[in-house]
C-alpha cells in the first residue's frame, strides 16, 4: 500500500509532494486506545477475503462524482476537489453475499456505495441479528470506524455484486499530508453526516419507545 501511495504522491503537482509533511494521525490511532496494529483489518486484507477486484479510476471515479453530485452535503466539494479525490480512493467490485463489515471488528477504511445493493445488519445482545437498513448508491459506510478508531457498530453484506470505491486510513493520512485543506473539507462533510444519520436514528429510538 505504501508503494501505491508513494506512487500517487508522484502524480500530484510538484509543489504539493515538495510541500508535503507526514501524517500518521489515522493510521496510528487504534494505539491510542491500546490496540495492537495486528487486530486492525486493512481493506487489502478484506478485499482477498471476499473476492474483491479492482476497477479503474476513471470507471469508478466517475459513478462517484455523479452520486456525491447529487448529495446535499457531498456536492459541495467543486470540480477540482473532485480531481484531486480521486487520487486517494481505490474502486472494486465484489460479488453478492460477502462481508465488506464486520460487527465489532476494527477496520482502518470507509467505503462508498456505488451500486447495488448492501445490507446493514447489527447482532444484539441476545442474540438476535436485526436488519437496520439497506444502504443505496452514495451512501457512506464505515466513516464512523475510520474518525474515531472504535469498533465497527454493523455488518455491511452485499445482497448484489456492488461497486465501491474505498478510503484507508493510510490514503486519509497521505491527504492529510499533501492536500491538507482537501482533507480538512472531506472530514467536516462526513462528520456533519454522521452527526446527521445518528440525531436521525436517536429520533426514531425515542419515538418507539
Amino acid at each position: 500500500m505504501k508503494g501505491i501511495l508513494g506512487l500517487l504522491r508522484h502524480k500530484l503537482p510538484p509543489e504539493a509532494a515538495r510541500e508535503s509533511a507526514e501524517s500518521t494521525f489515522f493510521t496510528t490511532a487504534f494505539a491510542d486506545h491500546g490496540i495492537s496494529p495486528d487486530h486492525t483489518l486493512p481493506w487489502e486484507a478484506r478485499a482477498a477475503e471476499i473476492d474483491a477486484r479492482r476497477i479503474s479510476v476513471e470507471k469508478g471515479g466517475a459513478k462517484l462524482r455523479e452520486l456525491w453530485a447529487r448529495d446535499p452535503h457531498m456536492k459541495r466539494l467543486d470540480s477540482a476537489s473532485m480531481d484531486q479525490l480521486m487520487h486517494f480512493f481505490e474502486f472494486g467490485t465484489v460479488p453478492a453475499n460477502r462481508e465488506i463489515i464486520k460487527q465489532d471488528e476494527y477496520g482502518n477504511y470507509m467505503i462508498v456505495q456505488l451500486s447495488g445493493s448492501i445490507a446493514i445488519d447489527r447482532d444484539q445482545p441476545w442474540g438476535e441479528r436485526v436488519r437496520l437498513s439497506e444502504a443505496r448508491p452514495g451512501e457512506i459506510l464505515g466513516e464512523m470506524s475510520l474518525l474515531d478508531s472504535g469498533k465497527r457498530f454493523s455488518h455491511c453484506i452485499t445482497l448484489t455484486d456492488c461497486e465501491i470505491a474505498i478510503l484507508s486510513a493510510e490514503a486519509l493520512d497521505e491527504m492529510m499530508s499533501v492536500r491538507p485543506l482537501l482533507a480538512a473539507s472531506l472530514i467536516a462533510l462526513l462528520a456533519r453526516k454522521l452527526s446527521l444519520r445518528l440525531r436521525a436514528t436517536g429520533a426514531r429510538l425515542t419515538k418507539q419507545r
